[in-house]
C-alpha cells in the first residue's frame, strides 16, 4: 500500500557526512547532559511509599497533587488505578521523614482536600531503596540482552556490517531519549523503560525494511554503485515509512493528550523515539553501511562448475 511513488530517486547519500556529524553532535550532548545531570527516577529505581486509596465518588486528581505539594511531598504520584474512584500515590523516599509515618500524613492531605469525600486507605506498601537498585539493574540487563538479540539477529539474516550499523543507529535513539529525560529532568519510571525498549525493536524494525530493499536493488540492479543502492531503498520505501510511523504517531499522541500523567512520559519517550528512530535508520544505519564496504558481492552467490571427471 501507497499513498504516493517518487520516481527520481533522492540523494541522500550525497548528504551523509553532514547528517552523521548532525547525529554525533546530537549524541555527544546527551552523553554530557546523562553525565552532568543524571537521570531523574521515579519511586520505583530510588524507593518511597505506595499506597491505593479508594473514594465514594471520583476525586479530583489535580487538587490531590496541588495539596500534597503544598504538604511537602514532592514529586508525588497520583494516577487512577482501575476505575475513576481508585487512586494509587507513589510518595519518594525522603531522609526527613519517618517511613512509618508517611501514610498517615498523606491520609490527613487526602482528607483535607474533600472532607465530604474522604478516601478509605486500601492497602500501603514501602519500596525499599535495595529493591529500586535491583529494578535498575535488571532494567539495564534487559536493556542490554535487548541489544545483543538485535545484533545476532542482523547478522544472520543479513550481514555484520548491517548488523554493526543498525545498532549503531539504535543506541542512538536510545541515548538521545535518555538525553531528553536527563536535560529536562523528567522522571524516569518502569514505562519510560518500557518505552525505550519498545523504541529498540521499532528503530530495528525501520532499519530491517530498509536493509531488505537494499539487499533486493543489488540483486536486481547490477549497475547501480553502492550509494545509488542506498538511495533507491530509502526512496522507493519512504511511502510505507509514512504510513506506519504516521500511525504510530497519532496513537502516542492521543495518549500524550488524553493519557494523563500516567502515561505522559511514557508516550514522550515513545514520540521522541519514533522521531529519532526514522531519522537514524534512514540517515545514520545507511551512511554507516556504505562506509563499512557493503557491495553487490557480497549477496551474489558465485557458481562454481563442477570439473568433468577425466577417465
Amino acid at each position: 500500500m501507497e499513498f504516493f511513488r517518487i520516481r527520481k530517486d533522492i540523494p541522500f547519500m550525497r548528504h551523509a557526512l553532514v547528517f552523521n556529524i548532525i547525529s554525533l553532535i546530537t549524541f555527544i550532548l546527551a552523553v554530557a547532559f546523562l553525565a552532568t545531570k543524571g537521570l531523574h527516577f521515579s519511586i520505583e529505581f530510588t524507593g518511597g511509599t505506595l499506597m491505593e486509596v479508594s473514594y465514594a465518588q471520583a476525586p479530583d486528581l489535580d487538587n490531590i497533587r496541588s495539596k500534597l505539594g503544598n504538604d511537602g511531598f514532592t514529586d508525588a504520584q497520583v494516577q487512577n488505578f482501575g476505575t475513576s474512584r481508585d487512586v494509587l500515590i507513589r510518595v519518594p523516599l525522603s531522609k526527613d521523614a519517618e517511613t512509618s509515618k508517611v501514610g498517615e500524613r498523606v491520609m490527613a492531605s487526602l482528607t483535607a482536600v474533600d472532607a465530604a469525600n474522604a478516601p478509605s486507605l486500601k492497602r500501603v506498601e514501602f519500596v525499599g531503596p535495595q529493591v529500586g537498585k535491583e529494578l535498575a539493574s535488571d532494567g539495564a540487563m534487559a536493556l542490554l540482552l535487548v541489544v545483543i538479540g538485535i545484533m545476532i539477529y542482523l547478522a544472520i539474516r543479513f550481514e555484520w556490517r548491517f548488523a554493526v550499523s543498525a545498532i549503531i543507529a539504535n543506541l542512538h535513539d536510545v541515548v538521545i531519549i535518555l538525553g531528553f529525560f536527563a536535560l529536562f529532568q523528567w522522571e524516569f519510571s518502569l514505562p519510560v523503560l518500557a518505552a525505550v525498549l519498545a523504541v529498540l525493536g521499532y528503530s530495528v524494525n525501520e532499519s530491517v525494511v530498509v536493509f531488505d530493499r537494499v539487499r533486493e536493488t543489488f540483486k536486481k540492479k547490477r549497475g547501480m554503485a553502492t550509494p545509488d543502492v542506498l538511495n533507491h531503498a530509502i526512496t522507493s520505501t519512504i511511502s510505507r515509512t509514512i504510513i506506519t510511523h504516521g500511525c504510530t504517531q497519532l496513537m502516542v499522541t492521543s495518549m500524550l493528550i488524553f493519557g494523563g500523567e500516567a502515561l505522559h512520559y511514557f508516550a514522550l519517550a515513545l514520540t521522541i523515539g519514533i522521531c529519532f528512530g526514522i531519522y537514524s535508520s534512514v540517515l545514520v544505519a545507511s551512511p554507516l553501511v556504505m562506509w563499512l564496504g557493503v557491495s553487490r558481492e557480497q549477496f551474489i552467490k558465485v557458481k562454481v562448475e563442477k570439473q568433468e571427471a577425466v577417465v
